[in-house]
């Protein structure tokens, strides 16, 4: 598989309950490797190895109807993201499993986070993943 070149450096939503946006991101995100870097009165940065990749901040008009795809090391966390997100308020999208219409290695899980947006976890296995449940459709 080739290598992905990520151009965008980070991501921000909005959100207007910061608290309740806190939890579910800090816990969905935590098995993706994903940790809250600095913590402000009106927002939170999250990343790995001290690169912020991803922000939510208080604020109106809040972000709506976006979808962002965080890489998963593993299915594991794959699994753990939607368990964890929806554990802390989000609605189910996509349960996890390989949706073949984008690959036969592509396993993710989609969630809607408290305003609608779509969050996504996704593992792109190194070969077809042919016991894993089948999604179809487009979450």
């Amino acid at each position: 598989m080739p290598e992905r070149r990520i151009i965008v450096d980070h991501v921000l939503f909005v959100v207007e309950d910061l608290e309740a946006s806190r939890r579910l991101y800090t816990a969905a995100l935590a098995p993706l490797g994903y940790v809250e870097l600095r913590v402000q009165d009106d927002g939170v940065h999250y990343g790995a190895e001290d690169l912020d990749d991803f922000a939510i901040y208080r604020g109106n008009p809040v972000t709506t109807a976006s979808h962002v795809a965080f890489a998963a090391e593993d299915r594991t966390a794959v699994d753990l993201f939607f368990d964890e997100a929806m554990s802390n308020g989000a609605t189910m999208r996509g349960e996890p499993g390989v949706w073949t219409q984008y690959s036969d290695r592509y396993y993710a899980a989609f969630v809607n986070d408290l305003y609608g947006n779509n969050v996504e976890a996704v593992w792109h296995a190194p070969a077809p993943l042919e016991e894993a449940p089948r999604r179809p459709g487009v979450p």
